[in-house]
């Protein structure tokens, strides 16, 4: 059976039988979730998404109602007062607490509330006759459990970190019982589900800890409470607390319900909460204090005591909605379990099983089962892609590629270094020296050295559909897997016959399994095709001499090109360029990834006049001076905005400039220019290059230069694409080159030739290469219409295996004391010099 058979709702129901709801899903998602069509979204882990009902019956709620503070006592007071503790109530139901052993404390969400007990927790230093208490936490935990340890480091605490294997495997055959000698409070956190696998942990290991059976706290005397981190457990699978009686539980509402944000609680039993000591107090959590004494007494109940100030009372009233919406969809989380985990499994097992024509697999997933039961996996598939030689595709090259099929994933180490460390083989060692390269958590660096920093993870919610499966599955095959697609059929078929049985047990698969074998099929010969994209090229030298035949600058960012035959080098790039941007109305800088139409402004600058034309089409030609006039004119005021993260101090430039764009664009818009004033450095200083090199409004380099030659080749593969259709007409070589919006074109090179230089020579201008530019969806705008297209960056990404780079970005080597010192000519000459020569 081939790959696009697989991708059927009966393969579907051959490996899972439980799909939707009692209420109809597609009815759901028409009546619910409008705003998603066209959208896949895959995010589910990091939020999921809140239906539009629960929305309007809040908006209903809160219009018809007057909530006062809680803290007041008057009618509208107490109508807050007494929702907030119902809200509190449906908590405890929803995890099956009863009151009278567990409390809810409201707070920003899951990391406030650990932080929460670790500021709270009574921790004792070691001395001559008493032990020091233990922190202890699993690797497989999230940066902000971890995190914990920042506070017990500085007051000398031990910290322990565990393997998920020591867990059970140093466990003792009896459990050692309460300590009634040693007193000590030492605390283990683990996570119910892993944020970066989805797997499992044994809900048995809150007891096992308690009862001093399992590691560490067989081999420590005292007493250890459980702190059992559910953020990501919680999501889309029930947690039952009479099953597990953790101490300390931290969770954040908008991973289970989409709405509302900025809302958490920390579940807390009624007697662990009596030892935590709070040293800070704040409105509404003392029964009485003196300001003139040092005199404080708490509140004796646990909620009022650890909710400093008044509370986000009107999110916490929403909570109310959301249960309402999420039951009546679903039915409960036992059915949002089935359901989700059953779309993980058949993504797991196709996605698995798909190799290239030469029969490697496609992917390396990180999981440590195969994906048997919802009882130990949850709806999360971790992988990274792999090209036909076994090489990793970084998963920022995928992150592109699924943005541009409107398709939603994660990508990195998701806040969970250790799960990271541990599934893709990376030692501290290596950490330390990615670091040293430029790689920090949060960026796009996603290979140093040709090994992976990080991942690509899909996950699903409630209303994810079988359809988010199969757009996700076409997605690899059609952008990743080099034809023709195959499968394992073996493999595959293991995989079916595996049991999947719809309550399984919490142990621990015994198999770590990465997906790294190379599957069976008949072994080709290596073709020129299947090695392009490679380093494979023709050794034939070229003749023709390395020209600069174009040079463009785009005076606004995002805006259309300015062609120029000479053009002054200034300290920040070609002058001019990249000088001014569009914001939205809340200051928010507009790229043709939001607002295509961008491309049909088309600025001119006039060197003799000192102005900026802008210029479109129906509209008037107005003008802006070129230099910065801010004392001259009141309304233009001083402002900030941020260019890729960084933030930068920029000047605005009127009102006409404002309504021009406001008019043109179709909403408020405001034309601002970087602040003579302000200097901003590029982020990754390449070797060689001048230490003071500054950038204008530019995403990451002073220049962008493309070559002709990969231009063509580009051409050649989208008219080789048999699927390829941009109106039954290929885009033409000048079309494409506007597309990839260079400052610089050069002629003379084999295709992606330049890929592999370190400096070069431009006339009398002195350049070094800072790296690879590395494309998203915005290549695919017409330059022209305006209009959006999946080429050219389907053919760049099947020609070079996924990895979506064309052009190199350049910094600029000028003699000192000279702002402008070279001017750059087009049929210039060319002197490059590539690495390590």
């Amino acid at each position: 059976m081939d790959f696009q058979n697989l991708c059927t709702f009966e393969t579907f129901q051959q490996v899972w039988t439980h799909y939707g709801y009692e209420a109809d899903l597609e009815e759901v998602i028409e009546q619910e979730f409008t705003r998603i069509k066209g959208i896949t979204y895959l995010d589910h882990a990091g939020t999921t998404l809140y239906p539009e009902s629960l929305v309007r019956d809040y908006s209903l709620d809160i219009t018809r109602n007057v909530y006062g503070n809680p803290h007041s006592y008057n009618p509208s007071s107490r109508l807050t007062h007494d929702t907030m503790e119902r809200v509190r109530y449906r908590v405890l139901q929803h995890f099956n607490a009863p009151s009278e052993e567990y409390s809810v404390i409201f707070t920003s969400g899951c990391t406030a509330a650990l932080k929460l007990v670790a500021e709270s927790f009574p921790w004792r230093l070691q001395t001559e006759g008493e032990a020091g208490s233990h922190f202890c936490y699993l690797t497989d935990c999230h940066t902000s459990v971890v995190g914990i340890r920042g506070l017990t480091s500085s007051q000398g605490v031990v910290v322990l970190p565990v393997s998920p294997q020591e867990v059970e495997n140093r466990a003792k055959d009896v459990a050692q019982g309460e300590d009634v000698i040693c007193q000590t409070l030492h605390l283990f956190c683990y996570p119910a589900q892993s944020n970066f696998s989805g797997r499992k942990y044994p809900l048995s290991h809150v007891k096992g800890i308690q009862a001093r059976r399992l590691y560490p706290a067989c081999d420590h005397r005292g007493r250890w409470l459980v702190l059992l981190d559910a953020a990501s457990h919680v999501s889309c699978s029930p947690l039952n607390l009479q099953d597990c009686p953790a101490d300390f539980i931290p969770i954040s509402f908008y991973k289970m319900f989409g709405f509302p944000t900025g809302l958490g609680a920390l579940l807390v039993r009624n007697d662990a909460a009596g030892i935590l000591k709070k040293t800070y107090f704040g409105g509404g959590t003392a029964a009485a204090y003196l300001s003139g004494e040092d005199y404080y007494v708490h509140s004796a109940n646990i909620s009022d005591r650890f909710e400093d100030g008044t509370v986000s009372f009107l999110d916490i009233i929403a909570l109310n909605h959301s249960f309402d919406a999420l039951y009546k969809i679903t039915g409960g989380m036992h059915n949002i379990q089935q359901h989700t985990f059953g779309l993980a499994r058949y993504t797991y097992m196709l996605l698995s099983s798909l190799c290239h024509g030469n029969g490697r697999p496609v992917a390396r997933i990180y999981t440590d089962g195969q994906f048997e039961s919802p009882g130990t996996q949850g709806a999360i598939l971790n992988f990274n892609l792999m090209d036909s030689h076994g090489q990793i595709i970084g998963y920022s090259q995928v992150d592109r590629m699924a943005s541009l099929y409107n398709i939603h994933v994660r990508t990195g180490c998701f806040c969970n270094t250790g799960a990271c460390q541990s599934f893709l083989g990376i030692t501290n060692q290596q950490m330390k020296r990615n670091l040293q390269a430029g790689h920090v958590c949060g960026d796009s660096i996603d290979l140093v050295d040709g090994q992976p920093t990080g991942s690509v993870r899909v996950s699903f919610g409630y209303m994810s559909t079988f359809e988010d499966c199969q757009k996700f599955l076409n997605f690899v095959a059609e952008c990743f897997v080099e034809k023709p697609v195959t499968v394992d059929q073996v493999r595959l078929q293991k995989l079916k016959t595996t049991t999947a049985a719809s309550e399984g047990s919490n142990e621990d698969p015994p198999i770590k399994l990465t997906n790294g074998e190379i599957c069976k099929v008949d072994e080709k010969e290596p073709t020129a095709a299947s090695l392009k994209g490679f380093g494979h090229r023709d050794s034939n030298s070229h003749g023709e001499a390395y020209t600069l035949t174009n040079i463009y600058i785009y005076p606004i960012k995002s805006c259309a090109a300015y062609e120029v035959h000479d053009w002054p080098v200034g300290p920040l790039g070609l002058l001019y360029d990249r000088g001014w941007m569009v914001v939205n109305g809340n200051g928010v800088c507009l790229s043709q990834k939001r607002e295509t139409r961008l491309c049909l402004i088309r600025p001119q600058v006039h060197l003799p006049s000192n102005k900026l034309l802008l210029q479109a089409s129906g509209m008037d030609t107005i003008s802006v001076p070129l230099e910065n006039n801010a004392q001259k004119h009141p309304s233009y005021r001083v402002c900030q905005s941020k260019v890729c993260g960084d933030r930068v101090e920029t000047v605005d430039c009127g009102d006409e400039a404002a309504s021009w764009l406001s008019d043109f664009l179709g909403q408020p818009c405001r034309l601002i220019r970087q602040s003579p004033y302000f200097t901003r450095d590029i982020k990754k200083r390449p070797s060689g290059a001048a230490s003071s090199a500054s950038l204008s409004l530019v995403n990451e380099a002073q220049y962008l230069m493309i070559s002709r030659a990969s231009v063509e080749l580009i051409q050649k593969e989208m008219s080789s694409r048999q699927d390829y259709s941009e109106g039954n007409q290929l885009l033409d070589t000048q079309n494409v080159i506007s597309r990839f919006r260079a400052n610089l074109v050069i002629t003379g090179v084999e295709p992606f030739e330049e890929d592999n230089w370190s400096h070069l020579i431009i006339g009398n201008t002195q350049f070094v290469v800072a790296g690879q530019c590395g494309r998203c969806q915005m290549v695919g705008v017409d330059q022209e219409t305006g209009t959006k297209t999946k080429e050219p960056l389907m053919s760049l990404s099947a020609y070079r295996s996924g990895k979506v780079t064309f052009g190199v970005y350049l910094t600029h080597q000028l003699p000192k004391g000279s702002p402008a010192a070279s001017v750059l000519t087009v049929g210039s000459l060319l002197k490059p010099e590539s690495k390590g020569s």
